[in-house]
């Protein structure tokens, strides 16, 4: 399993500023009840076609504990999943669900304390019939997503970090948070307003 630990103390906001829009899901993700904790762990992939969720409802059982499951539904017409599957996903250690589409049964959810990064919610459920392969690369929330990818999520939104780049992030991120935690507002103000005159400057701004 993909090596995740460091990540979950780096804000979305940082990895955000390394990585770039480009691996930040869209604002129409988010949590699905307040004061959800900050969530890290390696991609579990599911893609689920349109009015269907059986590939979620098997991936449960198929993720290994310390995963958030990545799924690209296929609608926001039906409901990929309910309190029960998010009782078994907790129960058997899976970190979080973050879905490009809707769950439903929310107030058993919020009562369990499951993290679900969604689109909404919904009280239809889907069918259980489509299969499709798990751990194959995703789209959600406007992001590729590979299995094995790192998915860092709170409310300040969802970040992916490329599998392949988290060495390497998590090192940048760990030196921009230390030097940022040095820095005094004074400081930070004496060079930010530096900075903004002078693009206002170069931009030939006389106000």
């Amino acid at each position: 399993m993909t090596d995740v630990s460091g990540f979950e103390s780096i804000p979305p906001t940082t990895l955000a500023d390394l990585l770039g829009r480009e691996q930040v899901m869209d604002i129409g993700i988010r949590p699905l009840w307040p004061s959800v904790p900050r969530v890290a762990g390696p991609a579990f992939t599911v893609r689920c076609p349109p009015g269907d969720n059986l590939m979620l409802h098997a991936a449960i059982y198929r993720a290994r504990p310390g995963s958030v499951i990545v799924v690209e539904a296929g609608d926001v017409d039906y409901a990929v999943a309910g309190g029960n599957v998010c009782a078994v996903a907790q129960r058997r250690g899976i970190a979080a669900f973050v879905v490009d589409g809707v769950i439903r049964d929310l107030a058993e959810v919020r009562a369990m304390g499951f993290p679900v990064f969604a689109r909404g919610v919904i009280p239809i459920p889907g069918t259980k019939a489509a299969v499709e392969p798990l751990g194959g690369r995703v789209r959600c929330g406007g992001v590729d997503v590979n299995a094995g990818d790192i998915v860092v999520a709170d409310e300040e939104g969802i970040v992916v970090t490329p599998g392949a780049r988290r060495k390497r992030v998590l090192l940048d991120a760990r030196a921009k948070l230390a030097k940022e935690a040095g820095e005094s507002l004074d400081a930070w103000e004496e060079a930010h307003r530096a900075r903004i005159e002078k693009v206002l400057a170069e931009k030939g701004y006389e106000g």
